[in-house]
């Protein structure tokens, strides 16, 4: 075990600034260069410890700066002369591979020649090849693509000095338990290691207790109470009604920059072009925009150039801009702090400022679950009436027509024009202004009439009852050690009667739905792989993935009630190792077969119903391949069995 200090328990002498810390004279260049002065806490505690050499264990939720609490000690103290990496940092998401790797870099810009390669699935490999053989000094790597460069003897893990381990509960929580533990065995022994994680779950405990050694604690307190000068609203909607009710909103709110939090990349682009179809000047920002791009995104953004950006969590982290009025939850976040990290993206700067959180009637519980950990009542809002933005365009309309008289010259010859049909054809000069104000606001009218939107729910069918925040979810079926070496996965499936039907299994969790995949064993498919697949394609965060169940032909997972029609769209279309997700709702009976019915006329299931053998039957089973004993360099080590790091 290690020596523990919480928050505000260690006390560093001197200024609480980064140049009391003892950084390398390049790495503080950088950071002054940034603009950095005061650390945070969690940089407070950390960077001393690592600078010493000392292994650590850090609980600290994402937002309290623990990026650059880890990089700036190990780019100030590890030795980065061999053409091998010096620094591994695993992170659970390509997104956050991306964010690290181009902080690193920003960190390490004054220091010669020094590259930070990200390697994450999903990029072609050519492109990481080729960065590698460049030299590499720091990886950022999520697990399964290190895997498979460590497989191809790409990356050579023998040199490595410090190994950090960020949001590992997620990283487990995805399935990445066997994984991490490979690259934790094919790292040196005597290699410094940093584990982050917003939780302590069990998975976690294990990998500590096995592969941290003799390691320093730190807690850092996670912060959820929002700013008390953002006003925050709630609009009950229903999901159809959506884009009407964000345009309602955006011409009903003064408000100069609007930030719109959706959950999907594919959300951000249409939603971005619908606006603007509907006159609003808005650009979508997601994780896959090139980060020159993200920066003349956000610089126009503080010009003024744009009033409105669509974005989704992860490419909205760490946006700071003053001229951020209002914030619009399109999509209602799964948890706490999400939402608090998304409104504390207005009212900077002392400023007030504005949030506004769609919520649709089967997402009332989510709505719950924020007041209660906020401890903050959400007030209800009403659209704006059709008379309120007839006020608002006539008032525009006003305001241009004067705007125009003001400034524009050269009207002389359409004032001469109009005083010319009204002579020619005995019109009064007024009717051809209301004829030509009538027929510049066809695409806008100036009186629209607006019927007001339903927000409940469907006709024939019954909102659910708000519910509290499940306290837990069911653990997930992960795959064992060593599974991946047979054939035989365990009993998995034995509900399954004799007679083709199931026995009674175990209802959702209170908030969670059944659905049903067209995948399962015989497909060679794994829970890590259905995790992965739907926390990668909805960019759904996979801790509200929930129990996943395997079968011989398909499988369930358990998946929030409140899931968007928008992001259900996207599962659709999803592959799972290569097949169709078939992904629906799941009911009482097995889904039917391609041949619906039998000679008789009976709807036959698709489970009663044989199947010839496949390519996929004899294929290798997953992760097989990787059942080797891991490497360093050219040795085949053998597996350690003592705890690893500085003792």
């Amino acid at each position: 075990m290690g020596k523990t200090m919480s928050e505000g328990e260690e006390k560093i002498e001197g200024e609480s600034t980064f140049a009391s810390l003892g950084l390398s004279p390049k790495v503080m260049d950088a950071v002054k260069k940034i603009g950095y002065e005061n650390p945070t806490p969690i940089q407070m505690q950390t960077i001393p410890l690592l600078l010493a050499g000392k292994n650590l264990l850090g609980t600290a939720q994402t937002g309290t700066g623990k990026t650059a609490a880890f990089t700036l000690p190990l780019l100030s103290r590890l030795n980065f002369g061999d053409k091998n990496p010096a620094m591994l940092v695993l992170t659970p998401t390509r997104e956050l591979a991306i964010q690290v790797s181009e902080a690193i870099q920003k960190y390490s810009s004054l220091m010669k020649d020094f590259h930070v390669v990200p390697v994450y699935g999903g990029q072609d490999m050519g492109v990481q090849l080729r960065a590698l053989k460049r030299k590499a000094n720091v990886v950022v790597a999520t697990p399964g693509r290190l895997i498979d460069h460590l497989e191809r003897r790409t990356i050579d893990l023998s040199g490595i000095q410090a190994l950090v381990l960020d949001e590992a509960d997620e990283m487990l929580d995805m399935g990445f338990q066997e994984d991490v533990e490979y690259i934790l065995e094919a790292t040196p022994e005597d290699a410094q290691r940093a584990l982050f994680s917003a939780t302590m779950p069990t998975a976690v405990q294990k990998i500590v207790s096995t592969y941290l050694g003799e390691y320093e604690t730190i807690r850092i307190a996670g912060k959820t109470a929002t700013v008390e000068k953002i006003r925050q609203r709630y609009l009950s909607v229903r999901q159809e009604h959506k884009m009407e009710a964000l345009t309602r909103v955006l011409e009903g709110e003064e408000f100069e920059g609007m930030l719109i939090f959706v959950r999907t990349k594919q959300a951000t682009a249409e939603i971005a072009e619908r606006l603007e179809a509907r006159g609003f000047n808005a650009v979508p920002l997601s994780g896959d925009l090139a980060q020159s791009l993200r920066e003349r995104t956000l610089n126009r953004l503080k010009d003024g150039k744009i009033d409105i950006v669509v974005a989704t969590d992860v490419a909205a982290r760490g946006l700071d801009v003053e001229r951020i009025t209002h914030v619009l939850n399109y999509d209602i976040p799964y948890d706490t702090e999400s939402y608090v990290h998304r409104i504390g993206r207005t009212g900077r700067a002392g400023r007030d400022g504005n949030a506004i959180l769609f919520v649709t009637p089967r997402e009332t519980r989510l709505l719950a679950m924020i007041e209660k950990e906020t401890r903050q009542k959400i007030e209800k809002m009403s659209l704006p009436t059709g008379e309120q933005i007839s006020d608002k365009r006539v008032a525009k309309f006003k305001e241009d027509i004067i705007k125009t008289v003001q400034e524009q010259k050269g009207l002389d010859n359409f004032k001469n024009l109009v005083e010319n049909i009204a002579l020619e054809q005995a019109i009064d000069i007024a009717d051809i202004a209301a004829a030509l104000a009538f027929m510049t606001q066809e695409e806008q009218p100036l009186f629209p009439k607006m019927e007001p939107l339903d927000t409940e729910s469907k006709k024939g069918s019954r909102d659910r009852e708000a519910r509290e925040p499940r306290e837990s979810r069911g653990e997930r079926e992960r795959p064992r050690r060593g599974d991946r070496d047979r054939g035989d996965r365990g009993d998995r499936g034995s509900d399954r009667r004799r007679d083709g039907s199931f026995s009674d299994i175990e209802p959702p969790e209170s908030g969670m739905e059944r659905y049903y995949l067209g995948v399962g064993r015989m497909d060679n498919v794994s829970p890590r792989d259905i995790v992965g697949a739907i926390a990668n394609e909805a960019d759904l965060d996979s801790k509200y993935i929930g129990h996943i169940k395997l079968f011989e032909k398909f499988s369930t997972v358990d998946l929030p009630e409140a899931m968007p029609e928008d992001v259900l769209q996207i599962l659709r279309k999803m592959t799972i190792k290569n097949r169709p997700s078939k992904i629906r709702l799941m009911t009482d009976e097995p889904p039917p077969s391609k041949k619906s019915f039998d000679g008789e006329g009976r709807k036959k299931s698709y489970e009663s119903e044989g199947r010839k053998s496949s390519y996929f039957d004899k294929k290798e089973e997953f992760g097989s391949k990787r059942a080797r004993k891991p490497f360093r360099g050219d040795e085949q080590p053998q597996k350690k069995t003592r705890r690893f790091g500085r003792h």
